[in-house]
């Protein structure tokens, strides 16, 4: 069994189709890499994954859960930073996470010990009391980042994790995934980023218009010679600077 599967999955806003008939199946403890240009369903596919959004056909499976059928014990095993992270304006990030942990269950005690490492992991502990509307777009991100992980999912969805996020806090997040994935945990991740991507995930796809265009492994990626950003330009339609004739006339 796949820790993440879909089958068919497809979502279509009105006579836009931005998810087709997507097939993936993703081993457990796999750092998979979900990779397109913006506009080609990377953020519509991660929110039918999550619940976020109900598919207009086919299915996918947590943990062997449907998403459409038992909705509520994917979203129990699931950890999600999305890409339009919705923090409360009112709350500080210490209360966001406190708010967090009893949602999934945690105690008040568990919630607190947690909170607290993950945030001095994440150099948030000097910054508990800022509330979210005061709060960096790399504060933010990384709350977001802990409270999708306080509760310790089995598989963690992280849509655009890196964007605004600082070098030393780039580089414990990368080490946190690879700890992660190496006791089992399935982490889900886009990132326009491809040099950190290159170097984190084990298999990947690259979405264009919707559609698979391309699923590998990094592993043979690398080992023909090619960079991801090699492959990654094959498959995706890429204007030349060149083309812009009076730029500079």
């Amino acid at each position: 069994m796949f820790e993440i599967e879909t089958q068919n999955l497809t979502k279509s806003f009105g006579h836009l189709v931005a998810v087709k008939s997507l097939n993936l199946q993703i081993p457990a403890g796999t750092i998979f890499g979900f990779l397109g240009p913006n506009g080609s369903g990377k953020s519509t596919t991660v929110k039918l994954l999550t619940g976020l959004l109900k598919p207009t056909a086919g299915d996918a499976f947590i943990g062997g859960e449907s998403i459409l059928s038992t909705p509520l014990a994917v979203k129990q095993q699931i950890g999600v930073l999305p890409e339009d992270l919705a923090l409360f304006d009112s709350l500080t990030i210490w209360e966001h996470l406190l708010m967090t942990g009893p949602v999934y269950g945690l105690s008040g005690r568990e919630t607190k010990e947690r909170g607290e490492q993950l945030l001095k992991y994440l150099d948030l502990w000097p910054s508990r009391n800022t509330y979210a509307d005061e709060a960096s777009t790399g504060m933010r991100k990384k709350c977001g980042l802990a409270m999708a992980l306080v509760h310790n999912p089995r598989v963690l969805f992280l849509d655009e994790p890196f964007e605004g996020i600082d070098p030393v806090a780039s580089r414990n997040i990368k080490d946190l995934l690879l700890v992660m994935a190496g006791k089992g945990v399935t982490v889900f991740l886009t990132s326009h980023i491809l040099e950190v991507v290159e170097r984190l995930v084990e298999n990947f796809a690259i979405i264009v218009a919707g559609e698979i265009v391309c699923s590998q492994t990094m592993k043979d990626t690398l080992s023909s010679g090619e960079t991801l950003e090699d492959l990654f330009f094959k498959h995706v339609v890429r204007y030349k600077a060149e083309d812009l004739k009076w730029i500079g006339e």
